[in-house]
């Protein structure tokens, strides 16, 4: 099998271009993501032929994304980036809209020249903000909030994001929602304006260094708290996206390909 991998601001994924989805894609994912055993990632995508793209696009697939537990989620902004630029690749795409079909929804990533050779930047429609489930009263104490991006999300305001114990934070909050749920920990930039702090906690892959979907709910909620404006830098600890908040959001970040591989698997 070929697959390439990328990353995200360090948020890394491995993808297989294929003509149809494996019976066993949950357990390759889990094979090939194992960072001892396996290539690592914190997730394993497949990219399926979709229609003949028509109009501004200029390629059109369809995206099944396995984390590295073997779970599905429905969405991941970091993710689609990266498919993105490893149809690019094999397409030979420079530039142009490319529309992606996702468990999460329909998403367009415009994609143009990065800053060195092997990365593309990528601007994504990530549609509309929903209002995920309620806040559980146990975290009522805090300023929180839930939101969906295609995937679940739960925002929570701290003092300092760099000092809470994701390994124990995370989990503990998550399992307060029986479906599970991304937690994203943050705090406004006391020396930025316009600008969040963020941690992470990813439903299915644990600790990560950024998420794109997770950066694109704190936007939307911390816009409404008033805390930040209708442009936001988010800094992660793998590096920062922009997201544009309106009636729809927009996710605007690098990924950079790292290398071509082949597994042998039987």
């Amino acid at each position: 099998m070929q697959l390439t991998k990328h990353h995200g601001l360090g948020n890394d994924f491995l993808v297989a271009l294929v003509d149809e989805l494996p019976a066993d894609a949950a357990a390759i994912a889990r094979r090939v993501c194992d960072r001892r055993r396996g290539i690592g990632a914190d997730g394993l995508m497949f990219g399926l032929p979709g229609e003949p793209p028509t109009g501004e696009q200029v390629a059109n697939i369809v995206m099944v994304l396995f984390n590295s537990d073997g779970s599905r989620p429905e969405m991941s902004g970091n993710g689609i980036r990266c498919l993105a630029q490893a149809v690019a690749a094999r397409d030979n795409i420079t530039e142009g809209n490319i529309a992606i079909v996702t468990d999460g929804g329909p998403r367009v990533v415009s994609v143009s020249p990065g800053r060195h050779p092997g990365e593309i930047m990528a601007r994504v429609d990530m549609g509309l903000v929903g209002a995920g489930p309620g806040v559980e009263p146990s975290l009522l104490l805090e300023q929180a909030a839930t939101a969906d991006l295609g995937n679940p999300h739960l925002v929570v305001v701290v003092d300092d994001p760099a000092a809470v114990d994701l390994s124990v934070e995370g989990p503990a909050l998550e399992k307060v929602y029986p479906e599970g749920m991304n937690v994203e920990f943050i705090a406004a930039s006391a020396e930025e304006p316009d600008t969040l702090d963020l941690v992470v906690w990813e439903r299915g892959a644990g600790i990560t260094e950024a998420c794109g979907t997770g950066a694109c709910a704190a936007a939307a909620r911390a816009h409404e708290w008033g805390l930040v404006g209708d442009r936001v830098t988010v800094q992660m600890p793998g590096g920062d996206v922009v997201v544009e908040v309106g009636d729809r959001v927009y996710l605007n970040g690098p990924a950079e390909m790292i290398a071509a591989i082949e597994v042998v698997h039987g």
